[in-house]
């Protein structure tokens, strides 16, 4: 710990991204990307003319990118924020919603970054638990004095609220901002954007880090009324104007257009997610019904981290957390087919040598 360090940041407990290993000749299931990589409509959108205007500031307001996604969305640009990553805009939303007397309240188990972003800003949390089968309780986020924040399908369970329990939650706080955390909603889920013009207190968060395969360009943008879109843009001007470089804005745009490419895609990893519960259960692993692009899932006999160091060795990573109620699990990012064959192949030698190992 640096001695120049302010007392302000002295305890705080940082976010840990998933491992990133750069010898790819992994199997790489830790981090929720796409397996797939982006439009074709991106790679042909990169060119020189564009690399020479990098001495060029980006448009603080990605006007373009904003538009086709109020086209896409039905709604008008002025609903629509946009930043560097749907995390960029959490990081605001809790500079703009919350302070020492206004708080936030999240689940329990959820995205590790709401917990970081309220002691960031020094604002009161409350984390609710989770139901015993890891399914949130509406009831728990009604009627509450503090900005509420759902991720939907939630991490790392990968479990979904129904667009009626969400609903209630936002009847229930009119006066509190209600954020629904959308990272995973393409995969199967029912997003709660059909709610946006009923409701000014809600703000859904989107990102083109999974379903469109986008995750090192760096997009993320949020829908909701023009107030609270106003709100997050004096919050942004205020601390960086510039959030989202030329590159991203172009090559989001064509991500955008390619409509036909998302949806293929998007199947492939459905497809692969559903028959992967298959392949789970073969194996005597239980989890929840995933909706997301990842599964949560823990052994009957075998230990979740020694299943996680064993596959590390032979580099093949998923993600592992190390904490209370959650020791037992290991989160599978969804892969290729084959990517996932070879999950499964060393799971099954794993597991009968493990057995193997108890009748001994």
């Amino acid at each position: 710990m640096s001695r120049f360090l302010s007392a302000r940041f002295a305890g705080l407990e940082a976010y840990t991204p998933g491992e990133q290993p750069q010898d790819m000749q992994y199997v790489k299931l830790n981090t929720n990307e796409s397996p797939y990589p982006p439009s074709p409509e991106v790679f042909a959108r990169i060119n020189g003319d564009e690399i020479g205007k990098l001495q060029l500031y980006p448009d603080p307001e990605g006007k373009i990118l904003r538009q086709k996604l109020a086209d896409l969305y039905g709604v008008t640009a002025e609903n629509i924020f946009l930043s560097n990553g749907s995390d960029d805009i959490l990081n605001f939303a809790f500079m703009a919603f919350c302070d020492e007397t206004h708080g936030a309240m999240f689940p329990e188990i959820s995205y590790g970054f709401y917990p970081v972003y309220a002691d960031l800003y020094g604002v009161q949390a409350k984390q609710v638990p989770l139901q015993a089968d890891f399914t949130i309780s509406a009831a728990d986020y009604c009627k509450n004095e503090a900005m509420v924040v759902i991720a939907n399908p939630n991490a790392p369970t990968g479990l979904e609220l129904p667009q009626n329990d969400i609903e209630k939650i936002i009847q229930s706080n009119p006066n509190h901002v209600v954020i629904i955390d959308e990272a995973y909603i393409d995969f199967g889920g029912v997003s709660a954007l059909s709610l946006v013009p009923r409701y000014e207190n809600l703000l859904v968060v989107q990102t083109f880090s999974k379903s469109r395969s986008m995750a090192g360009i760096r997009i993320g943008f949020a829908i909701g009324n023009p107030r609270l879109i106003r709100a997050l843009n004096d919050v942004k001007y205020s601390y960086n104007s510039y959030t989202m470089n030329m590159p991203s804005l172009i090559l989001g745009k064509e991500a955008v257009k390619d409509d036909a490419y998302f949806k293929k895609t998007l199947k492939k990893i459905i497809e692969t997610r559903e028959w992967s519960k298959k392949q789970l259960k073969r194996l005597g692993f239980t989890f929840p019904d995933s909706m997301s692009n990842f599964i949560f899932a823990s052994h009957k006999t075998a230990k979740a981290e020694e299943i996680f160091e064993a596959l590390r060795e032979n580099q093949i990573f998923v993600r592992y957390f190390k904490q209370p109620k959650l020791e037992n699990y290991l989160r599978i990012s969804i892969g290729t087919r084959e990517e996932m064959e070879a999950l499964f192949a060393f799971l099954e030698t794993y597991l009968q040598q493990e057995n193997e190992k108890v009748i001994d």
